[in-house]
């Protein structure tokens, strides 16, 4: 289900008068044949088994494959999140979640949080989509959104032709008509070709009559089933270890439970290796083990709770697996006996918990100081890719507030642990606890001026650590490889590759792609403040001023970040390669770039041999860490003939224009010719930026000319641009086609041959048969895809 553009604002003001009025008597009509409207009316018939059985076997699974691709978190249009029984029950809503320029926060409206009752959702607003009037077969049909929709698309199916006309509105930030049911007489009459799935071909009769079949009878979902015995002695066992009375371990859960509370956790031990696990969230509750969960919700993760004690708990993920917000996070016994290392074992004392004042809980140079440096950033570490993922998944589905700060593609390497918590860089942090204050204490309604004291700390902070760091590194001490964490020799985590895609982005593990413009070397203040800014301190129902503060922040992260790299090189490279980094920079940052960034003047411990330093950078610590890189995305894995993987190889080389006119993120079938199962790839356009400090009009800083192609084996990403679907035999053509690409027609050419346009007769199926394969591949990293970037072109 969709809902699309309202009409031109010309006539706005009257198409209102005359909606409130065609709507008020709708209403009455409505009230007059099916009774009046109330939550408490919707029958209950989850219980009968029958019922119940053909939901879970038969309507859920095309609700998913068929809704729950445009309808799932804060970017399902009208906040209609269908991927739950909870999120269709409560329905939709007028208001954006995403709106950078209100004034005052927003009212939090998460799903399993803010309320729990229907009645509760409609009191803040929220409409039904199913009818809640009396329930008998007609009025299951005629006074429900959501069947009305489906009757709609029926109706005005998909006007011909491969590219659909411009009165079809994809933009991201549309405006959104949201009809309730006495306004969808109206809405049908302006606006025919909005039926459900919106822009997308319609339902097979098979699907639409089942559907329709299931509201006529009342739209019975079953409660979610029982967990296992194994699954509750695991829950069991995991939350009595959480919540141990004594202080260290009352810190250590609040530590744990604010840097995983974005997390799908799972008992790996539990279930078979091509299984999809059991999923939870950790969430605090005023309630301890063994009682029934009631989540506290705050806004943030460190929010007062308002209750003495909090209780850290585990609620099983009732949702359907979206890719776009999945986080899964593996509890097995390694996991276990590092965590009782770190957070029981170290020596260390707790004499009194933090408050949560937001000075002080939005700080965990603050908050955490009793807990050793080693235990944060090894706790960090261990899953370094679940970290970065919080900031790109993690509470705002979509954030390119967060995401325009950051270039297309750039690997992260980190500094040893051994390196980042002595006893010298630990008693620095603690001299910096005010310098590296965050925006998040000003919480969600905050005023942008703001911004220029957290400027002025974080300046003051650079000065004091490249002091630092010049008075560490000299007499004949340098900085050299050492001090870049190898993994311990078996965590893949050590390195990571981003691809950022304008607002939404990618973090997987190991060297991908081939060497970006630019790269960073994170330590543990840098990794706690990423998570801090972005992920535990970011609020998606913001004001204007909390998340333009968020963004010009994040600007310093990156620089730092970017920095620490710079420092492995010669001075001389450092200066030439931020200057390459930042051509037409804007007035915004110019000061703090001049003065501050690069002050750190130690030569390099690395010998250089060439006269590219940074290309033999990247080759060295890839040799550093050879032992530690991921084989998952390498084309290696295909089953292909050689010379396939060699022509497939070659869409790395597309540079320039023909990359620049590709969309960000095309998934690729390739049908075997020996009649195997088909293999799927995904290749990525990296936009290249003179810069990505500046705050407004990203399309002035692009420079086309760099722009290039990364492509992988298997699928990466959650939000596809276009599918792409070849036979093996036609590869040749396929990327000659591509190569030869410098305008938009010629993309089209491209697409009359092997594009799977969201036009196309048969999307659907190609959909289910690309999702199925991606879930049966990664039965514990995968998720529905989001089709709400699809192009139409």
């Amino acid at each position: 289900m969709d809902f699309t553009a309202k009409p031109r604002k010309t006539m706005m003001f009257i198409l209102v008068l005359v909606c409130a009025g065609c709507a008020a008597l709708a209403s009455l009509d409505l009230d007059k044949q099916y009774g009046k409207a109330a939550a408490t009316n919707r029958a209950a018939p989850a219980g009968d088994s029958l019922l119940s059985d053909h939901y879970s076997k038969h309507v859920k699974p095309v609700i998913e494959a068929r809704c729950v691709v445009c309808h799932a978190c804060y970017d399902s249009p009208c906040q209609l999140n269908m991927s739950s029984a909870d999120g269709i029950e409560r329905g939709a809503h007028k208001d954006k979640v995403y709106d950078g320029a209100r004034l005052l926060a927003a009212t939090p409206n998460r799903l399993f949080i803010d309320a729990i009752s229907t009645q509760q959702w409609r009191e803040r607003g929220f409409f039904p989509v199913l009818n809640e009037r009396s329930q008998n077969a007609q009025a299951n049909t005629q006074a429900s959104v959501l069947a009305r929709s489906l009757l709609l698309k029926q109706q005005h199916p998909l006007p011909q032709g491969d590219i659909l006309p411009e009165a079809f509105d994809f933009s991201l930030n549309r405006s959104q008509s949201c009809p309730t049911i006495e306004e969808f007489d109206h809405y049908a009459q302006s606006q025919p070709y909005a039926g459900m799935p919106y822009g997308l071909p319609g339902l097979t009769d098979d699907e639409h009559n089942l559907l329709l079949n299931w509201l006529k009878q009342g739209a019975a979902m079953p409660d979610a089933p029982a967990l296992a015995d194994a699954e509750l002695a695991e829950v069991a066992k995991l939350e009595q270890w959480l919540n141990a009375d004594n202080l260290n371990m009352q810190l250590s859960a609040r530590y744990i439970y604010e840097h995983l509370f974005t997390s799908h956790l799972y008992f790996s031990a539990l279930h078979a290796e091509h299984q999809t696990p059991q999923f939870y969230n950790l969430v605090r509750s005023t309630t301890p083990p063994g009682k029934p969960v009631e989540v506290i919700a705050s806004r943030r993760p460190f929010d007062d709770p308002g209750v003495t004690r909090v209780y850290y708990r585990l609620q099983p993920v009732l949702s359907t697996l979206v890719n776009k917000t999945h986080q899964p996070y593996d509890i097995n016994a390694d996991l276990l006996a590092k965590w009782q290392q770190w957070f029981v074992d170290a020596d260390y004392s707790v004499s009194e918990l933090p408050g949560y004042q937001p000075e002080i809980a939005a700080n965990p140079l603050t908050a955490f100081v009793q807990l050793p440096v080693n235990t944060r950033y090894r706790f960090m570490l261990e899953r370094a890719e679940n970290t970065i993922m919080g900031y790109i998944k993690g509470p705002v589905c979509r954030g390119q507030v967060a995401l325009n700060v950051i270039n297309d593609h750039f690997w992260v390497y980190f500094v040893a642990p051994e390196l980042a918590s002595s006893n010298e860089v630990e008693a620095f942090y603690l001299s910096q606890q005010d310098n590296l204050r965050l925006p998040a204490e000003k919480e969600s309604s905050t005023l942008a001026l703001s911004w220029v004291a957290f400027a002025k700390r974080q300046g003051n902070y650079v000065r004091a650590r490249s002091a630092f760091l010049n008075n560490a590194f000299k007499d004949g001490r340098h900085l050299t490889l050492d001090g870049i964490w190898a993994g311990d020799g078996d965590n893949t985590n050590a390195s990571l590759t981003v691809f950022r895609h304008f607002d939404n982005a990618t973090v997987v593990k190991g060297l991908q792609g081939q060497s970006p413009k630019t790269a960073w070397v994170i330590d543990y203040a840098l990794l706690e403040r990423i998570h801090y800014l972005l992920v535990a301190g970011f609020d998606v129902y913001g004001n204007y001023g909390h998340q333009l503060m968020t963004r010009l922040y994040m600007d310093f992260l990156r620089m730092e970040g970017e920095s620490n790299f710079l420092a492995l090189l010669p001075p001389d490279t450092r200066r030439s390669e931020f200057a390459a980094w930042y051509q037409k920079s804007g007035t915004e940052l110019t000061a703090f770039i001049r003065d501050d960034i690069n002050a750190f003047g130690q030569p390099t411990g690395i010998r250089y041999s060439s006269d590219n330093p940074k290309a033999e950078l990247y080759q060295r610590l890839q040799q550093h860490l050879a032992g530690v890189q991921p084989q998952r995305y390498q084309l290696a894995n295909s089953k292909l003939a050689a010379n396939s993987k060699a022509l497939l190889a070659q869409l790395h080389n597309i540079t320039g224009q023909a990359a620049s006119v590709l969309p960000e993120m095309t998934m690729l079938m390739v049908e075997p010719a020996n009649g195997k199962p088909a293999e799927l790839y995904t290749l990525l356009r990296n936009s290249a930026h003179y810069n990505v400090n500046s705050l407004f009009s990203e399309a002035d800083n692009r420079n086309p000319a760099q722009d290039n192609m990364t492509l992988v084996y298997g699928l990466l990403g959650s939000y596809p641009n276009a599918f792409w679907r070849v036979k093996e035999a036609d590869l040749a053509k396929l990327v000659a086609q591509a190569e030869q690409i410098k305008t938009e027609p010629d993309y089209t050419k491209l697409l009359d041959n092997f594009g799977v346009r969201r036009t196309a007769a048969d999307f659907w199926a190609f959909s289910d048969q690309l999702n199925q394969q991606f879930m049966r591949q990664q039965p514990i990293d995968s998720g529905w895809l989001d089709y709400n970037r699809l192009e139409n072109r």
